[in-house]
């Protein structure tokens, strides 16, 4: 079952042509991603805070269908999909507005390491719990 999370479009977040700044699409992506975690009971705190392990993004990549523009909600579905032991992906689905429709598509590859050594480490039980989730 995908994870479900709402936003609204905010002036800030368009350009000089009035539509969301493509930047801004994973940067949703991301609070999505956040919003997951902390649902599935993982302290974002900690998660993000410098601890042993980090899960960085090493392949992003989006495609849109239609604009968004201020005022506009974007009704976002994630679901990860575990790629090896130490590997996982989001996927991403942005429905916009009256009637929902699809809008926008982005997938994020994470692996996880030792944030010091830099070595792969195999996924922690918070992160399984997590992908068994949303998947």
């Amino acid at each position: 079952m995908a994870f479900t999370h709402d936003h609204v479009i905010r002036f800030h977040q368009t350009d000089a042509a009035g539509v969301m700044y493509f930047a801004q699409g994973l940067v949703l992506c991301h609070g999505t991603y956040e919003a997951s975690l902390q649902a599935a009971g993982i302290d974002l705190g900690l998660f993000f805070g410098g601890g042993e392990v980090a899960c960085p993004i090493v392949h992003t990549a989006m495609d849109y269908h239609r604009p968004f523009g201020c005022g506009d909600r974007v009704t976002i579905h994630l679901t990860p999909v575990r790629l090896d032991q130490s590997s996982f992906e989001v996927n991403y689905r942005l429905y916009g507005p009256d009637p929902p429709q699809l809008a926008a598509e982005a997938i994020t590859r994470h692996v996880c390491i030792h944030a010091q050594q830099r070595r792969r480490l195999a996924l922690p039980p918070e992160l399984d719990n997590w992908l068994d989730r949303w998947s």
